[in-house]
């Protein structure tokens, strides 16, 4: 064996280990969910067992990643990313950014004029426009952010956002779980300023 391929062999166990505690997993969880033994697990990721594709593959489903992210396979000399756009109701736009359940979610959004619709859920949002006006309804706020503004709130609040007019606006959109904050916040704009007070959530934990 060659010492590239005896390389990347080594640290597919690290990596596979690295995976599973991003995602809170124990060996236990992780045997549960894909029919492993706790013990083949745990050689997998000490490196005391060669994987296989019979290991591998039950183990890509499971963490939701490409096989090649498990052997990190050299790069084909396409440095590109291919995104897909999934088009969303009323002629909205959503552009997946991320591909790792469980951690925050990355996603660019062009989203079309709609009626509000205030809704609630578990979670933390971060919202940066990059083109047009983006209004933000957070419970009693009603505000409008403009390119380059950003916004972040706990989405157990009810809250909605969408164009501020009858133009498409275009976001970064990040979604994370519920505790995690990030240190930039928006202020109003001056035209804000008498419709809307900046707040700072209480810090949750996870």
């Amino acid at each position: 064996m060659d010492a590239e391929l005896e390389q990347i062999i080594d640290g597919i166990g690290p990596r596979l280990r690295t995976l599973r505690r991003d995602r809170g997993l124990t060996l236990e969880a992780l045997a549960a969910t894909t029919g492993m033994s706790v013990s083949t697990l745990s050689r997998l990721e000490s490196g005391k067992r060669r994987p296989t594709l019979e290991l591998l593959i039950p183990l890509a489903r499971t963490h939701r990643v490409a096989l090649d992210q498990l052997v990190a396979a050299p790069a084909t000399g396409d440095p590109r990313v291919h995104l897909k756009p999934l088009r969303k109701g009323h002629g909205s736009v959503l552009v997946p950014l991320t591909q790792y359940p469980g951690r925050v979610q990355v996603f660019k959004q062009v989203l079309a004029p709609r009626e509000p619709v205030l809704v609630t859920h578990d979670g933390y949002e971060w919202l940066y426009v990059l083109a047009g006006e983006l209004r933000l309804i957070l419970g009693e706020q009603d505000c409008t952010l403009h390119p380059g503004e950003v916004a972040e709130f706990d989405t157990r609040e009810p809250h909605w956002f969408g164009p501020a007019n009858t133009s498409a606006v275009e976001i970064l959109h990040l979604f994370g779980p519920r505790g995690d904050q990030a240190v930039v916040r928006a202020k109003p704009s001056a035209s804000d300023s008498d419709r809307a007070t900046e707040t700072t959530p209480p810090s949750t934990t996870s």
